[in-house]
């Protein structure tokens, strides 16, 4: 039985040598992933902005970053990290970081105010109609008649739509839409958001690469103390002899 157990215990600190090792290729991968994300975020220089008192500004105001945080973490219901938010490395670097920028450039997107010209054969309803009216944000206006050569300038309030949100039956809706979520708000949100799965990924990887080298730790010790048990059993097997058989053996002696 004490050979049986050291053999396992020798198997189990090969399996946790092979662990460690694992481990260490995985840091490796992790390390380097980590340096590229890193390098990529420098090129870029996209940095987030904090006040002397390291709270987040947007546009010089706390308010306007508070609002931005509020939208990300209740609406879009990110679970933002406060260790990744650091005021002494402004640098978009880590997955808070680069949501945070992807809810600044949407915050800014959704709720401000584009100018949108119509004309004359944009002002038609589904059926081909000429409106009379059209509908921009809360406001029902009166269509020009005649329109303008040129087309008819209005002020549309983005109103918090989202690239879905818009009625592309609405002339208004459907000509700010373009304007509104254009191919560079697209691929900044695109590009972002690519920042964030990719360190949310090494995030990922590192955990499971500290749990294989737990698994690793847990083997070795393991397999360690089997080895060291047997040895002590073995040693500890030889029969002790008691007092009656001393006697024995010595009175035949004698």
């Amino acid at each position: 039985m004490a050979q049986r157990l050291r053999l396992v215990g020798i198997m189990l600190m090969v399996f946790g040598l092979v662990f460690l090792i694992g481990s260490g290729v995985a840091f490796k991968m992790y390390q380097d992933g980590r340096h590229s994300l890193q390098s990529f975020s420098e090129v870029q220089g996209v940095e987030l902005s904090y006040n002397e008192d390291g709270q987040l500004v947007d546009r010089g105001t706390t308010e306007e970053a508070d609002a931005i945080m509020t939208m990300l973490e209740d609406e879009w219901g990110y679970p933002v990290s406060g260790m990744e938010m650091d005021a002494d490395d402004p640098l978009v670097n880590t997955a808070s970081e680069y949501m945070f920028q992807m809810a600044t450039v949407v915050h800014h997107v959704i709720n401000g105010t584009t100018e949108v010209t119509l004309t004359e054969d944009q002002l038609v309803d589904a059926e081909g109609n000429a409106l009379t009216e059209l509908q921009v944000g809360d406001e029902t206006l009166q269509v020009p008649d005649p329109v303008p050569a040129e087309g008819w300038t209005v002020e549309y309030p983005n109103g918090g739509k989202y690239w879905s949100d818009f009625d592309r039956t609405n002339p208004a809706d459907a000509a700010a839409r373009g304007d509104i979520w254009t191919g560079t708000v697209h691929g900044l949100v695109g590009e972002l958001g690519v920042g964030t799965v990719t360190a949310s990924a090494l995030k990922l990887a590192l955990g499971l690469t500290a749990l294989i080298a737990g698994l690793g730790v847990i083997n070795i010790l393991t397999g360690a103390g089997l080895f060291w048990a047997a040895g002590a059993a073995r040693r500890d097997d030889r029969p002790v002899a008691d007092a009656d058989d001393r006697r024995v053996l010595v009175d035949q002696t004698a």
